[in-house]
């Protein structure tokens, strides 16, 4: 689905990504981990178009499409290819509403439909029920789902999160969790997921990938994440 090769990115004068590899297979949840700072939303920033990089290749298939080489594309074109993106603090506009908010998804789409897919309110109810509600009067767990709903309007391939559990109520957070398996088992999605909360990529997450420095340092199964990798590259 993506293969990342040989990636660099600098920030100004300070190296961020150095020579990173990485595989997202398709149909699969690849979450990355690590401390803070060691270039985790760099990475994902780097997938979908928000920030240059200096040298390497990013790889991308989706469904039946040969492979596209996406770090001269812009954020628009990678969306148009089936990659939906969900940042960290979620970006919602808090005065359109849910619906509005929504809508804005659809430019992205290469198709042209200017209808909100049912498959949408399917997954997050409570979207159909807000509707006409501004997006800044939602709690904080109903934006981070109208946030994955407006990512899910161009009906990716590729679906991005950067910490969806971040700051929100732990019944929103195991939805958020049980919603991407069922894409994934349904639809046929595949996730890239930045989390920091270990239970959430354990239970949620098929793989892993450690990141330090601005390089993985370990990666594998997610049950092979042990409490060694854990007190080596992840604890405080």
């Amino acid at each position: 689905m993506l293969a990342i090769e040989q990636l660099n990115q600098f920030y100004g004068e300070s190296h961020t990504l150095w020579d990173l590899d990485l595989e997202v297979p398709a149909g699969q949840c690849t979450c990355v981990m690590g401390r803070n700072g060691v270039g985790k939303t760099t990475l994902l920033k780097a997938v979908m178009g928000e920030v240059n990089v200096a040298s390497g290749q990013l790889r991308y298939t989706g469904g039946d499409q040969s492979a596209v080489e996406l770090t001269k594309k812009s954020v628009e074109a990678r969306s148009r290819l089936g990659i939906g993106y969900v940042p960290q603090g979620r970006q919602i506009f808090p005065l359109l509403t849910v619906e509005e908010n929504l809508r804005t998804g659809l430019a992205a789409r290469s198709d042209g439909l200017k209808k909100i897919p049912e498959r949408v309110y399917e997954l997050f109810p409570v979207l159909k029920e807000m509707k006409h509600r501004r997006g800044g009067d939602l709690s904080g767990g109903q934006q981070q789902q109208l946030a994955i709903g407006r990512a899910l309007v161009i009906e990716p391939k590729l679906l991005i999160l950067d910490e969806p559990g971040e700051g929100i109520q732990p019944n929103i957070v195991a939805q958020i969790g049980q919603v991407i398996r069922q894409l994934i088992k349904e639809d046929g999605l595949t996730v890239l997921l930045v989390e920091q909360k270990l239970p959430f990529a354990r239970k949620y997450a098929d793989r892993f990938v450690i990141m330090d420095r601005g390089r993985p340092v370990a990666k594998g199964e997610i049950s092979e994440l042990s409490n060694e990798l854990i007190k080596q590259h992840l604890t405080v």
